[in-house]
């Protein structure tokens, strides 16, 4: 019997070791993902795996107008396997241009080399939105495009299609996959100073804010470029700049504000929407919507239907910056329903190049400490998975 025992196990001694292995590594990832205080940072098959579901959530900007093999940002998007990069004319902290665009040709250069280093492909993201908020300026040789205002007074669509068109031609020759555009917000005060005063709503008009907003997603739609519809619950009606702080717009939101989220979603023609950092204490006294359940979830979510991608606006802005910290603001804007995270590092602040790496970090701890779900991940990582394919991005 001892003998046969001996000959069984020199027979099969590899498959027996093998077994064992698997048989370990399947014991930590599930101990790992259940219970994620014994999440080991040395624990290479888990933390490999986390790493590149965390990374596809944060969106980075970075100054450089090239990106060469040893650059700053090519071993960010290595090493952290981000999900996307924003691209800016300006450089904010430093009050001085360029920051990342000089002209169509290196711009065009500067996001080839970009994706050569994404093993996930990237989002090229950028605000065109035409007008003044408009990276791509035609005085570096960009096509001029108008703002949705003056899109917005013509008869009918055709003056949007005809913008869009151009606009979404010329981001898809760039390389660019997505655009923080278009602004849906209602231009219910004209004075507003970020919205209204800057022309980027189409429209006093609900409905020819759903009307030019769908032209414009449709004809981004045709050259494969993502449409990222802003500020949701709606900044029309605000009277400060979320930039510069916290702006309450208890006083002075109307529920039609909502209305261009409610008609593009039963238009199936939301790709992805981006909240804004406002307050509305009769929705949630104490969080702006990018920090709130109340509007992500119960709103957006729920009531509206919406299944997409939440991004977040930029989380360096002083709206969120100056009242909330940044771990806190990280790990509830996550619970609260954002898939993906802007971390511009473009704010008034300090340019910090480990901010990139700050914030996979503050994701990873939550995650371990409890206070952000594996089951949280996964949705989001599945969203944007889903969104790149729907896009041929992968």
């Amino acid at each position: 019997m001892i003998q046969r025992f001996f000959q069984f196990i020199k027979k099969y001694y590899l498959l027996i070791i093998a077994g064992l292995i698997i048989g370990q590594v399947f014991i930590v990832g599930f101990r790992g993902i259940n219970t994620p205080k014994d999440l080991h940072i040395d624990n290479i098959v888990l933390n490999n795996n986390l790493k590149n579901k965390i990374g596809q959530m944060v969106i980075i900007g970075f100054r450089g107008i090239d990106a060469p093999e040893d650059s700053y940002i090519a071993n960010i998007i290595k090493e952290l396997k981000i999900g996307g990069v924003i691209l800016f004319d300006y450089d904010v902290p430093s009050k001085s241009y360029p920051r990342n665009i000089i002209n169509p040709g290196q711009t065009e250069k500067l996001i080839s080399d970009l994706k050569n280093y994404s093993t996930t492909p990237l989002f090229i993201s950028v605000d065109a939105e035409g007008g003044i908020v408009n990276r791509l300026k035609p005085k570096y040789g960009f096509i001029p495009i108008m703002s949705a205002k003056e899109m917005g007074v013509g008869v009918g669509i055709s003056t949007t299609i005809d913008e869009a068109k151009k606009l979404s031609l010329e981001l898809k020759e760039l390389g660019f996959n997505m655009n923080f555009a278009p602004v849906v917000d209602v231009d219910i005060n004209p004075n507003n100073p970020v919205i209204g005063g800057l022309e980027r709503s189409f429209s006093a008009d609900y409905e020819n804010v759903v009307e030019q907003a769908k032209a414009f997603i449709k004809e981004q739609r045709e050259n494969g470029i993502i449409s990222v519809a802003k500020h949701f619950p709606g900044h029309g009606s605000s009277e400060n700049d979320s930039h510069l702080g916290l702006v309450d717009v208890t006083k002075t939101y109307k529920s039609e504000e909502l209305i261009p989220y409610e008609e593009l979603q039963k238009e199936g023609v939301l790709d992805v929407v981006m909240t804004a950092h406002i307050i509305n204490t009769d929705i949630d006294k104490d969080y702006p919507a990018t920090l709130s359940l109340n509007f992500l979830q119960n709103i957006l979510r729920e009531k509206i239907g919406f299944e997409g991608v939440i991004v977040s606006d930029d989380m360096q802005m002083n709206a969120i910056a100056s009242n909330y910290g940044f771990d806190e603001s990280i790990i509830r804007a996550i619970n609260a329903g954002c898939d993906i995270l802007i971390i511009s590092n473009n704010s008034t602040s300090v340019y910090d190049e480990q901010l990139p790496y700050k914030t996979i970090n503050i994701i990873y701890e939550a995650i371990k400490d409890g206070k952000i779900s594996m089951e949280k991940i996964n949705e989001s990582y599945d969203r944007i998975m889903k969104l790149k394919e729907q896009f041929n991005i992968i």
